[in-house]
C-alpha cells in the first residue's frame, strides 16, 4: 500500500463487525472511562456551516468550545449561537493551539476532508463524531477505522437513522424469519435528480471555465484541502460539491451509508464479493445523471447468499409481484425479497403472509437518540450503533459502488463484474480498479 502502516493491522480493521446493534461496556473496548469534572464534554466542531450546525444543536447539552470552518460566511449562524466559541480556519491549527481544552470534535467537512479532520483529531485522542459517509476513498475507511481502534476513542458516524425504531423493527422482522431467507435487497433514491420537484445537485457536468475572484471570508486553499487545485467557482459550493469527483462522493456516497444501513444490520453482510455498476454518461469531472449498482454478499453462517442493487437519479427495482394496487413504490425506498414474502419500507408483504405471521417481540436495546449514543460514550459509557469499527466496513462497501463507476470511464471495462477480496485489499480480475480504491493527496496534505 506504499505506507509504513502494519499490514496485518491494516487488513484486520476491515472485518466486519456484526453485532453492531448489541452495545456493550466502553470498558470492554478500552475507552477511557474519564468524564469531564462537570459532566459536559468539551466539544469542537470543524465544518460548522451546514450539517455540522445541525449537528452541534443535538449537542448542545455539552460545552461548544471552538467552531472552525474555511467559509465564515457560510459559519456565521454557527458564530453567532456560540458566541464565546474561539474561531478558526484551519482544524490543524485548532487541534494543535487548543490540544488540552477539547475532549471531542465533530467533523461535518465535504467528504474530501472527513478521514484528515477525523484522523488527526483521533490522533490527539479525541473522541470523534464524523457525517457520512465516514470518507471519500476506500482506503481513508479502512485506514479511519483502523486509527479509531487503535486511540480506542469513542465514534460515531452520522447516519442518524440508525438509531431509529424503524431500523430496529427491521431487524426483529428479519430475524425472526419474517420473510424466510433474505435473497435480493433492493434500495432507490431520486437524487442527484434535477427535475421540476428534486433539485439536490448537479452532476454529469463539465468543469466550469470562468474563474471568479474568492469570495471574501472564503479560504479556496484550505477548503480545496488534499484534493487537486483547480480555480474557484461557485458550481461548487456551497453542497453542490457532492457532485464532483475530487470533492464528493454522488448520490451513492451521500444517500448510501443512510439507507443500505438497515439492510446490512438486519442480514448481517460482511464485505462483497463483486460490486457491478452501469449508468449514464460518465465523464472525468462529476458523477453520472442515474446509476445501478449490483453487489453480491458471500454465505454468513447459515444465511444463503444475497443480491444488492442500489439505483439512483430516480431509476427504480421492477414492482414487486404481490405489492397491492394503490401501494406505491415511492421516489426513495427499500425493498427486501425473501423465500417467504417481501419487506417494503417497514411493511410486510404479500397479505396472505401478513396475515399468518405474528410480529415479533421487541428483543434490540432501543437507543437514547443517535447524539445522545456519542455523548454518553465519550463519557464512559455504551459503544455507539455506527462507530467506526462498523461505519468503516458499511463505508467500505459503500464506497465500492464508486470505483466500480469509475470503471465506466475505461469503454474496455464498462462490462466487467469486479471480484473483491477486502483481506488481500484489492479487485483480484481487474488491477486498473485497484487505482480507484485510494487517491493521490495535494503537496502538503498527509493522511497518517
Amino acid at each position: 500500500m506504499n505506507n509504513p502502516m502494519n499490514r496485518r493491522k491494516f487488513l484486520k480493521a476491515g472485518l466486519f463487525t456484526t453485532a453492531a446493534l448489541n452495545m456493550v461496556p466502553g470498558g470492554v473496548l478500552g475507552l477511557n472511562g474519564q468524564t469531564p469534572a462537570n459532566n459536559r464534554l468539551n466539544i469542537a466542531g470543524v465544518g460548522v456551516g451546514g450539517q455540522g450546525h445541525s449537528d452541534l444543536r443535538n449537542m448542545k447539552s455539552e460545552n461548544i468550545v471552538a467552531l472552525c470552518d474555511v467559509d465564515w460566511r457560510q459559519a456565521a449562524g454557527a458564530f453567532k449561537e456560540w458566541p464565546e466559541a474561539k474561531k478558526y480556519k484551519d482544524y490543524r491549527v485548532m487541534l494543535e493551539e487548543m490540544d488540552k481544552s477539547i475532549d471531542a470534535v465533530v467533523v461535518a467537512t465535504p467528504d474530501h476532508v472527513h478521514a484528515f479532520a477525523s484522523i488527526a483529531a483521533m490522533q490527539r485522542g479525541k473522541h470523534v463524531y464524523c457525517e457520512k459517509p465516514l470518507t471519500h476513498s476506500v482506503y481513508e475507511a479502512r485506514m479511519v477505522a483502523q486509527v479509531a481502534r487503535e486511540k480506542k476513542v469513542a465514534t460515531q458516524m452520522g447516519n442518524q437513522g440508525q438509531a431509529s425504531e424503524e431500523t430496529r423493527r427491521l431487524c426483529e422482522f428479519v430475524w425472526d424469519g419474517a420473510i424466510g431467507n433474505v435473497l435480493e435487497a433492493h434500495i432507490w433514491t431520486d437524487r442527484p435528480s434535477q427535475g421540476l420537484f428534486n433539485e439536490y445537485w448537479p452532476q454529469g457536468v463539465a468543469r466550469p471555465k470562468e474563474t471568479p475572484p474568492v469570495p471574501e471570508g472564503l479560504d479556496w486553499d484550505l477548503w480545496v484541502g488534499p484534493a487537486p487545485m483547480r480555480p474557484y467557482h461557485p458550481a461548487y459550493l456551497p453542497f453542490k460539491w457532492r457532485g464532483w469527483w475530487d470533492f464528493g462522493t454522488g448520490a451513492l456516497g451521500d444517500i448510501g451509508c443512510h439507507a443500505i444501513d438497515p439492510i446490512f444490520r438486519a442480514c448481517k453482510l460482511t464485505a462483497p464479493t463483486s460490486v457491478q455498476a452501469s449508468s449514464t454518461r460518465v465523464n472525468t469531472e462529476t458523477y453520472p445523471l442515474g446509476s445501478m449498482v449490483t453487489y453480491q454478499f458471500p454465505a454468513r453462517g447459515n444465511l444463503p447468499p444475497m443480491k444488492l442493487v442500489w439505483y439512483d437519479g430516480g431509476l427504480r427495482p421492477p414492482r414487486p409481484e404481490g405489492l397491492p394496487d394503490g401501494v406505491t413504490m415511492g421516489d426513495n425506498g427499500r425493498l427486501l425479497v425473501g423465500d417467504k414474502g417481501f419487506i417494503l419500507g417497514n411493511r410486510l408483504f404479500p397479505e396472505a403472509r401478513r396475515k399468518e405471521y405474528t410480529d415479533p417481540p421487541r428483543t434490540i436495546e432501543r437507543s437514547p437518540g443517535h447524539y445522545q449514543e456519542w455523548i454518553l460514550a465519550c463519557k464512559g459509557g455504551k459503544t455507539p450503533g455506527s462507530h467506526f469499527a462498523f461505519a468503516g466496513p458499511l463505508t467500505e462497501a459503500v464506497l465500492l459502488g464508486n470505483v466500480a463507476l469509475r470503471v465506466q470511464l475505461r469503454e474496455e471495462l464498462t462490462r466487467t463484474k469486479l471480484l473483491w477480496d477486502p483481506v488481500a485489499f484489492q479487485f483480484t480480475n481487474c488491477p486498473e480498479a485497484n487505482a480507484f480504491l485510494k487517491r493521490n493527496y495535494r503537496e502538503g496534505w498527509k493522511l497518517v
